[in-house]
């Protein structure tokens, strides 16, 4: 008879050991954080871009600057849009177009080089998240990518990465959401000290 499987503690145990070594990624942080600070501070907006569970995360992280991070900190609304925007957007572009398309074509209408794109991607080889960050590449749009396992294409078009070590979908999207988070508070701290 096979031994009981507790996937619980197995996850956990997976999810501690990538935290771990996420842990060292605190100096990209504070200087990524600082980069978009200032983007912002131009009056900067941030464009968030992922497919399936990352563009749920993208849209999380957006509302977390749109409204509020933490609940005792009170500020102004940060400007944050996710990419995939709504389902008119994605279905006439995935028709009229390409689903490739899709981030690099909102990308073109919305944004200009004041602004942030931070794309999120586990294996960093989805075609519409290339053709958005070389698109930002191109017109001077700074980039950064929350990436897993080894950061496939988008780590070389990408003007910053972190890259979550590691080729399970799900723990690498929770590192990201963890990293996220924190780069948001760091960029919040910013915003509140300097007023």
């Amino acid at each position: 008879m096979k031994d009981k499987i507790n996937y619980l503690e197995k996850n956990i145990d997976e999810l501690i050991n990538i935290l771990n070594i996420v842990k060292n990624f605190e100096a990209n942080l504070e200087s990524i954080s600082k980069k978009i600070h200032k983007k912002i501070k131009k009056g900067g907006k941030i464009y968030l871009c992922g497919n399936g569970g990352s563009a749920a995360d993208a849209q999380h992280l957006a509302a977390e600057f749109l409204v509020r991070l933490r609940p005792n900190i009170n500020r102004d609304p940060i400007a944050a849009v996710s990419l995939a925007m709504d389902t008119s957007t994605i279905t006439a572009c995935g028709n009229d177009y390409n689903f490739n398309d899709l981030f690099s074509r909102n990308l073109k209408a919305l944004a200009n080089k004041k602004d942030i794109l931070i794309a999120i991607s586990t294996s960093g080889k989805s075609k519409n998240i290339l053709k958005a960050l070389q698109f930002a590449k191109k017109k001077n749009i700074y980039s950064f990518c929350l990436l897993g396992n080894k950061g496939g294409l988008a780590k070389l078009y990408c003007d910053d990465a972190i890259i979550v070590p590691s080729n399970n979908v799900a723990r690498i999207q929770e590192a990201h959401i963890l990293i996220g988070h924190s780069l948001f508070e760091k960029i919040e701290d910013l915003i509140l000290e300097k007023k």
